[in-house]
């Protein structure tokens, strides 16, 4: 590698893997990934897809590396799977996201919990993705993603492309010990900008409040309203903009910085 000084550099390259996921012997999609947690990623797949809807419907889930292939198998199938896979959205996800069904057909059906997010909270987990140690920081290339519990970072993820880490996520929880771990109280931040897919899912999620580094998009925006989701971007350091659910972050602007407006002195 040749840096702008005409120099020989050594950088780190992430490895970018496909990953073709057969739900009971039938091929289903090919996830590009880096391939830390595949397991989790299937299963959030599975979940954000809304093609299970409880972590026990699912018997097991195989990755095999060699054929690049994750193998699942259901324990009483998937209902009407045909007709539910037929319609395919390609996102703006990176890697080519993948929706399939309707984007919009069940967000009237969602209600998210009440939430708060004070902006002390806020600027903990801008500070702790900040400190976190990420493939971005030595490679650039991946998005990375965390959930929240206040200004405590539970998981961070990184990926290809910010939906595969999002759905990891939800794998994620819906594997803890005690039981799948409700989002009601929780905050899901992403590096990527917040479309109308990544606010979709931390709905479905459970999730009622989202930040992003990045901005948001028109239909994103929409959705976020529709829903009543608090959606934060433009995130960083002591900045941010909340674009809707207002209602949701407890403003301290005075953590800010925020300066008093002097009176103007009055000329004789």
């Amino acid at each position: 590698m040749v840096n702008e000084l005409g120099q020989q550099d050594t950088v780190s390259i992430p490895a970018e893997r496909a990953l073709t996921v057969y739900v009971d012997k039938r091929e289903l999609v090919t996830l590009m990934t880096l391939g830390a947690q595949p397991e989790l990623l299937v299963l959030g797949f599975l979940r954000n897809q809304r093609l299970v809807t409880r972590v026990d419907e699912v018997e097991s889930i195989t990755v095999d590396w060699d054929v690049g292939a994750a193998a699942v198998k259901t324990r009483q199938g998937i209902s009407d799977i045909e007709a539910r896979t037929a319609k395919r959205v390609v996102t703006t996800g990176c890697g080519q996201g993948s929706v399939f069904g309707d984007l919009m057909a069940e967000v009237e059906n969602i209600n998210l919990p009440p939430a708060a997010l004070t902006q002390a909270d806020l600027y903990g987990l801008v500070n702790a993705i900040r400190l976190q140690e990420t493939t971005y920081k030595s490679s650039g290339s991946v998005h990375g993603c965390a959930l929240f519990c206040g200004a405590e970072m539970l998981v961070f993820v990184e990926d290809v492309g910010r939906h595969n880490a999002l759905d990891t996520i939800a794998g994620w929880m819906w594997m803890q010990d005690d039981a799948p771990m409700t989002g009601s109280d929780k905050v899901f931040y992403t590096t990527g900008r917040l479309t109308s897919e990544m606010v979709i899912k931390s709905a479905q999620m459970g999730v009622p409040i989202v930040v992003s580094r990045s901005g948001v998009t028109q239909m994103g925006l929409d959705v976020a309203q529709r829903l009543g989701l608090c959606a934060i971007g433009r995130a960083t350091n002591k900045r941010f903009i909340c674009y809707s659910g207002v209602e949701r972050l407890v403003f301290q602007p005075e953590l800010a910085g925020a300066r008093t407006t002097l009176p103007t002195p009055e000329t004789s």
